[in-house]
């Protein structure tokens, strides 16, 4: 484990009221952990912005019986197959269907893959959840 560092802060006693209210409710332990946490998100959002190698995952629903629309995500899936690792198909329903794709590559690569997805006439919901592949972070 890397060295820790303490230092200290000054923050305004009502927005710390509502920081502390904030970690609480998401279960955190203590405020260096929910500040660790937000320092990496930062970072993260940073290695996006700078184009880099990064990792992330794309969900998708969509209605199966969309004529057309399982082959046309697919051939957009193979245009990408160097950004797309892996993908997970689930059944929702009868109708519905989920995909994850589990992705990697330069940013500006997977945003325009998950714009290219999420405008196909069809598709429910598209989401992108942006990660890091842990170099810098």
């Amino acid at each position: 484990m890397a060295k820790l560092t303490r230092f200290g802060i000054s923050i305004d006693s009502d927005l710390l009221k509502k920081f502390d209210s904030l970690i609480s409710n998401e279960n955190y332990s203590n405020r260096s952990e929910a500040i660790r946490d937000l320092i990496r998100d930062r970072l993260v959002e940073e290695e996006w912005a700078g184009n880099e190698i990064v990792a992330g995952a794309i969900l998708m629903v969509y209605n199966h019986h969309t004529r057309g629309l399982s082959g046309k995500l697919t051939d957009i899936q193979h245009d990408h197959g160097d950004t797309v690792i892996s993908t997970h198909h689930i059944h929702i329903d009868h109708h519905n269907c989920m995909e994850i794709l589990a992705v990697k590559g330069k940013a500006k690569e997977i945003v325009a893959l998950h714009n290219k997805l999420k405008s196909v006439k069809g598709v429910k919901h598209c989401e992108l959840s942006k990660a890091t592949v842990g170099k810098k972070v």
